[in-house]
């Protein structure tokens, strides 16, 4: 058992902040969370997705959420969800990324070798960085990034691919939490997040931000390229969470957040911690 501390920074007492209960992957499970400095007021479901949030008050200026981590039970895999196609601006991708995607991998011989394809594209089309403005910011769908390369973080380059992978026809899933790494003793303060391929009932994990960072060369499936160890919270894009009058419409729920002027959702600063790493 492990004990995921993530410490919620500068808030004023009686603030509320959405943050992500947990998930079970084929690696943990998430078993239960208390809460230090606030309450949890409610926990509100995403049904779609079988997740849930915590709706906390804070009690003073800080605020600790202490989750408890467990190794999977064998044979366990990723939530079915996770695969399951959505509708939204943030998983569809546009008809000429659609096209592109299904004549990569036909081209590649399909099957695995598609999906490899598919992964290298994408690792082609983009430069790791931390844009102000997305690339797919003010898009209705994902768009087709056709030649050079793009700044994008580990969500950007993984909205990319799975749009891509699922317009050609791969079951796919987008995967988030923390990763710690080795050379950091269990400390970080970002979220990450990695995408999941399930084909001719081989489950593979795909990490092309870490490759790119690491100078690893061509991404390889694989949990952790670079040395440490990864949480997975949740998944998937596009969450609705209901806190009776207040609610959530949220990309996704990484990172604990609070409610902002205009019905935005905000970050936090935070330092997530895991002990036992």
């Amino acid at each position: 058992m492990r004990q995921l501390e993530i410490e919620v920074t500068g808030l004023k007492p009686g603030a509320r902040l959405l943050a992500p209960a947990g998930m079970c992957s084929p690696e943990d499970a998430a078993l239960a969370t208390t809460v230090t400095g606030g309450k949890i007021v409610t926990v509100a479901l995403e049904p779609e997705l079988g997740l849930a949030a915590l709706w906390i008050e804070a009690a003073g200026t800080s605020v600790t959420l202490n989750h408890a981590i467990a190794p999977a039970p064998i044979d366990q895999g990723y939530p079915e969800a996770i695969y399951t196609p959505r509708t939204n601006r943030y998983t569809v991708a546009a008809d000429s990324l659609a096209e592109a995607s299904r004549a990569i991998a036909t081209k590649a011989g399909g099957g695995r070798e598609g999906i490899d394809a598919l992964v290298a594209e994408a690792e082609a089309r983009f430069t790791y960085d931390h844009p102000e403005v997305r690339f797919n910011d003010g898009t209705d769908r994902v768009p087709y990034l056709s030649c050079g390369t793009t700044p994008g973080s580990c969500v950007d380059i993984n909205t990319y691919l799975v749009a891509s992978l699922r317009a050609a026809g791969y079951e796919a899933g987008y995967v988030y939490g923390y990763f710690f790494p080795a050379e950091k003793g269990g400390v970080t303060h970002d979220m990450h997040c990695w995408v999941v391929t399930r084909h001719a009932s081989e489950v593979l994990d795909w990490d092309i931000a870490h490759h790119m960072k690491a100078g690893l060369g061509p991404t390889k499936p694989g949990l952790n390229p670079r040395p440490g160890w990864r949480v997975a919270l949740g998944h998937s894009m596009g969450h609705t969470y209901s806190m009776g009058e207040t609610l959530a419409q949220l990309k996704l729920l990484a990172e604990p957040m609070q409610r902002g002027p205009g019905g935005t959702w905000q970050k936090l600063p935070i330092i997530a911690r895991l002990p036992a790493a």
